[in-house]
């Protein structure tokens, strides 16, 4: 049962960094899109909508994997690196109106995006080669 748990949290930690890639990925090629087809902008959902999706589906993904390894690593970094970059996606999807720009509101959350990438990928480390192996 044990090894399922540990196979079950390493596909979450991958699954993890692809959608913070996937986040990072958007806040780069939408405006580009965008300003190459700006007959397309009344097609793409509300950006409001969109971003508050994705940031509730990389928190639920990122919360599931990161403390599942978390509970059998404990090491404090993983956590701090989750928190940060959750609070940073958080921040840009729900009050990315109140920042200076829009350009701030972009780099708020690609910097929650690389910090989200950075957990999953310390997190996915710890759990491969933890020294609790013979529990995991």
């Amino acid at each position: 049962m044990t090894r399922k748990r540990d196979s079950l949290s390493l596909r979450a930690d991958r699954l993890g960094i692809i959608a913070s890639a996937v986040c990072f990925v958007h806040c780069i090629l939408t405006p580009i899109v965008i300003s190459f087809a700006a007959v397309w902008a009344h097609y793409i959902p509300s950006e409001e909508k969109f971003h508050r999706t994705l940031a509730v589906l990389v928190a639920a993904v990122g919360g599931f994997a990161i403390l599942t390894g978390y509970t059998r690593h404990r090491r404090k970094r993983v956590l701090l690196f989750m928190a940060g970059g959750l609070f940073c996606i958080s921040a840009g999807a729900w009050w990315g109106d109140r920042l200076p720009s829009h350009l701030a509101e972009v780099a708020v959350t690609l910097i929650g995006s690389c910090l989200m990438i950075t957990a999953h990928l310390i997190n996915h480390t710890f759990c491969k080669h933890c020294d609790c192996a013979d529990e995991c």
